[in-house]
């Protein structure tokens, strides 16, 4: 396996090299087709030490981290904001050093904080994994949809891309468009106007649309966000009705798509809303293989950032 990146730390995709992720990309092939195996375990990341440094909840982002650091060999320290000094006053500068004090080699982190994988690698020699910053960026997000989509599709280069939903919360619209256009793939990125972004700098290469199915005619693959109802203010939206009514993936919108169209979704759907439970649980839909190939790619990234420096 190739074991070299130009980058030190995943903070996010923007400006990330093609050939990085082409190499996290065709490292996860064969961590995918370890996971069909009997034996899903390999010595790979043996005698390193990884905090998983989670302070907002995620089952399934910090399940798939979890098991990719085990299928590696890698040694794991579950760190919860909940039960932590960070509810007694400690900075989380403080609590970063206290863990890195006990000789860690990598932090995988979460944080509703824009920019705290950033800050924390400038202030850690360890190597820093964004699991999703604020509305900022989730690298391995984007690359298991990426990986998804290659899997299906063979190639990101010329596929027509439609991102529907919450696209001013969704850290994962910026971290896909910066990766998919970075790979040849065109991108439409598409919602009401009120969950559109003020400022699209952060979106350079895309199209823009506040028309569901004519963001998604001729599309190979449509991804489906989460209202990230937490974050919004109320006047954004009138009612989960009436975004369904006008902006869900339904069965009448994939008419407008690709016969061979992939759904796709990084959870958790809220059914009847973003997507009717008939497209979520259709011919079309790839969202558990995602689930399944998020492992491969954080395998791979964990693996291609250490160097693959340990018993690999």
């Amino acid at each position: 396996m190739n074991s070299s990146l130009s980058i030190r730390h995943l903070l996010g995709l923007q400006g990330v090299p093609a050939g990085d992720i082409r190499a996290i990309l065709d490292t996860a092939v064969e961590f995918r087709q370890l996971l069909d195996r009997p034996v899903k375990k390999v010595p790979s990341l043996r005698g390193l030490t990884i905090v998983n440094l989670f302070f907002e909840n995620s089952t399934r982002t910090r399940t798939s981290f979890e098991l990719a650091e085990k299928r590696l060999s890698a040694d794991i320290v579950n760190f919860s904001s909940s039960s932590s000094s960070v509810q007694k006053g400690e900075t989380l500068l403080d609590t970063l050093k206290n863990i890195e004090s006990m000789k860690i080699d990598v932090v995988v982190v979460r944080h509703k904080g824009t920019g705290v994988s950033g800050f924390l690698a400038d202030h850690t020699n360890a190597i820093v994994v964004n699991a999703g910053d604020g509305a900022h960026e989730h690298p391995t997000q984007a690359l298991l949809d990426m990986f998804t989509i290659e899997q299906k599709l063979g190639s990101l280069q010329g596929k027509r891309i439609a991102i529907v939903g919450d696209i001013r919360h969704s850290r994962v619209a910026r971290s896909d468009s910066w990766g998919m256009t970075t790979l040849g793939a065109s991108v439409t990125l598409c919602g009401p106007s009120t969950l559109l972004p003020r400022y699209r700098e952060d979106f350079p290469n895309v199209s823009w649309e506040t028309d569901v199915k004519k963001a998604v005619a001729g599309a190979d693959a449509i991804i489906a966000l989460r209202l990230q109802k937490e974050r919004m203010e109320d006047s954004l939206l009138p009612s989960m009705r009436e975004y369904r009514n006008y902006f869900g993936v339904t069965e009448e919108v994939l008419e407008q798509a690709k016969s061979s169209v992939l759904i796709m979704h990084p959870g958790p759907i809220n059914r009847g809303v973003e997507l009717d439970s008939e497209v979520a649980d259709g011919e079309h839909s790839v969202i558990l293989e995602q689930v399944t190939n998020g492992v491969a790619v954080r395998m791979s990234a964990l693996y291609l950032l250490s160097g693959g420096r340990a018993n690999g």
